[in-house]
């Protein structure tokens, strides 16, 4: 297996004095995971090769991403838990504090604040809501991303006790605005951080404020009225008059 530049620079460990290789991995994985993150919010992962985020983390060997995550898929899911567990760490504690309340808001909350919150904690720039939103429209990535986020223990109990507080809704309308709430929360994060990262005023001063008027808009899309749909009959084609 071929060597990347940076595992031949020295890392100290602070007990002994000695180079140790895990630091060296340590280090480049880091800097592999930071190139990535921000070249995949920028132009997406398939707008991006190997190659070129090797060469973003200052890797002289092609074959580092391969060699280091194995594939697109690993780097894209490595990227991911880097960000759900300080989000996870977050949500335990939100959802603990609301714990038996009936109050879809305080649910709708533990969904959004515990990813804006991190969102204001990374500083700016940062790129996880942009990459998010990039790999949430590529099919594959997006099912290793859902499993690895909406499988946490938090994110689970929030899921459940947001639907006990619900209207009884028919099976195809909470399936629509699920994917409703999705699209609203991380594409109003991601263009939030974006028009950060450009310096452009953005509607709300604070990420905090930013995810509690998300929270009340989603609170208001699951707690919607629904509107029957009488389709019109099926109207047979006319008759030739010949026939």
């Amino acid at each position: 297996m071929a060597s990347n530049d940076d595992e031949h620079a020295d890392t100290v460990d602070p007990m002994s004095g000695s180079v140790t290789r895990s630091g060296r991995v340590a280090a480049t994985r880091e800097r592999i995971l930071v190139a990535a993150e921000r070249l995949f919010a920028e132009h997406g992962p398939s707008g991006v090769s190997n190659r070129r985020i090797g060469q973003a983390a200052d890797q002289g060997n092609n074959t580092a991403v391969t060699y280091h995550f194995g594939s697109k898929a690993g780097l894209v899911l490595a990227i991911a838990r880097r960000h759900t567990e300080p989000i996870e760490e977050i949500r335990l504690h939100m959802v603990s504090s609301v714990e038996g309340s009936t109050e879809a808001r305080d649910w709708v909350a533990c969904m959004v604040e515990p990813f804006a919150r991190h969102l204001a904690d990374l500083g700016t720039p940062s790129w996880y809501a942009r990459f998010t939103a990039q790999v949430m429209g590529d099919l594959s990535l997006r099912r290793i991303v859902s499993r690895e986020a909406l499988g946490r223990p938090s994110l689970v109990r929030a899921g459940e006790a947001l639907h006990a507080c619900l209207p009884d809704l028919p099976d195809q309308t909470r399936a629509e605005r699920q994917d409703m709430a999705r699209q609203l929360m991380i594409h109003t994060l991601a263009e939030r951080e974006r028009a950060l990262s450009e310096g452009v005023d953005t509607p709300q001063g604070s990420w905090r404020r930013a995810a509690v008027g998300l929270t009340d808009a989603l609170t208001g899309l699951w707690l919607a009225p629904v509107t029957e749909v009488c389709e019109p009959a099926e109207q047979k084609p006319a008759r030739s008059a010949r026939s």
